[in-house]
């Protein structure tokens, strides 16, 4: 069995289209990282409606005594 060619390293290129985190479509050039102005719009409005949150811990023992 022959040996599959090795990818090129630095060409410049993207071999493989990254997906777009909303649909799992391919993101176009236009609107990376997404595959559409429809799906950075619900992105965005994630974001304005507080969709995205860090979770965090409560700390019982704020002050340190």
């Amino acid at each position: 069995m022959p040996a599959k060619p090795k990818k090129a390293v630095g060409s410049g290129k993207r071999s493989a289209k990254k997906k777009c985190p909303i649909c799992g479509k391919p993101a176009t050039e236009a609107s990376r990282p997404f595959c559409s102005e429809r799906c950075r719009d619900v992105d965005l409005n994630r974001w304005l409606s507080d969709s995205y949150r860090i979770p965090a811990a409560n700390d019982d023992d704020e002050d340190g005594d």
